[in-house]
Formats: structure tokens, sequence, C-alpha cells
């Protein structure tokens, strides 16, 4: 028997019907096929589970994907919490110099300073505040020395405090000439 005929799965020549080796012996076809078969199963999933483990991810994969971007999402929670505590400190302690400083203009405006401690509350939309000025004398008669601190009305904290020193010229001796332009307590007068 020749090979090439023993791979076409014929009957050597002259043997007879030139029917298929392979028909005449079912179980070996049988045999055959199943190996055949399992063979190419065993292929294609060999296939599919290489290309399987190279297109998913293996749960160790996804667990540590989890925790960096837990750590990453804490962090930027963090961050925003530190930035909008930050802004409102910035709020209160603005809000708090411009009280102060209109308190001084307050001062300045009114004139006649005197020694001594003061305070009050904000209006209505600024409760939040509460001012105390405290005004002594600087050693150089007319100069005084001022302080206004801006407190939380709460808590008593202080948020704001500024300094600064105050000249008023001080009263002369009232006179018929030197009296004009004062008022009874030697503030000055306006005129017009």
């Amino acid at each position: 028997m020749k090979a090439a005929e023993l791979r076409k799965g014929v009957f050597p020549s002259g043997a007879g019907t030139g029917r298929r080796f392979w028909s005449a012996l079912p179980m070996h076809r049988k045999r055959f096929r199943t190996r055949s078969a399992a063979k190419e199963k065993r292929q294609r999933t060999g296939a599919l589970q290489d290309a399987s483990r190279f297109r998913a991810f293996s749960l160790i994969e996804v667990l540590c994907a989890m925790l960096i971007l837990g750590v990453a999402l804490v962090g930027l929670t963090e961050a925003i919490t530190v930035a909008l505590h930050s802004s409102k400190d910035s709020e209160l302690q603005s809000t708090a110099a411009m009280i102060a400083a209109g308190q001084l203009e307050t001062l300045r405006a009114q004139g006649g300073l005197e020694n001594g401690e003061t305070q009050g509350d904000c209006t209505e939309g600024l409760s939040l505040y509460r001012w105390k000025q405290t005004i002594t004398g600087a050693g150089i008669d007319g100069l005084h020395e001022v302080a206004v601190v801006v407190e939380n009305a709460k808590s008593g904290q202080s948020i704001y405090e500024l300094r600064t020193l105050l000249f008023e010229a001080p009263d002369e001796p009232l006179s018929s000439s030197s009296g004009k332009g004062r008022d009874s307590k030697g503030r000055k007068r306006r005129e017009g």
C-alpha cells in the first residue's frame, strides 16, 4: 500500500470497490473524529483562554484600582473641604477688617477722643460680630492710641484687631477770640 493512498483513505488498487477506507471501519472513523474534534476544541478553548488572559482583569487588579481610586477620592474630598473652610475664614477676616476700619473712621469723624473703653454690636446683617475699642493717651498731648478689636459674638474669640494713633489738637483755653468755631464741648463746629 502506498502512503498517498492510505492518506486518502482508499483501499489499495485492485482491492475492490474504491470505497473509502474509513467508511468500512466505522469505529476507527468515530475515534478519529473524536480525536480531531477534541483537538479542535482544545485549540479553540486554548485560544480563548489565551485571549481572555490578555483582555480581562484579574480580581487583584480590580481591587488595586479600587484602592487607588478610593485614596484619590478621599484626598480630593479633603482638599475641597479645606478650600471651603479657608474661603469662609477669609470672608470672616475681611468683614471684620471692614468693621474695624469703619469704627475707626467714625471716631475720626466725630472727634472729641476720650480715654476709655467702649463696645457695641454690629447691625442686623452682621450679628456674628461684636466690636470693642480702647482709647489711651500716647504720652503727647492730643495723641491717642486707638485699638479696635472685632470678636465673634457667639464665642468671644478675637477675629481682627486694628491699632493706630489718632491726633486731635488739644483744647486751648477758651477766650472770646479762640472760642470761635467750637461747640460747648470744645469740638470743632462745621461751618457752611
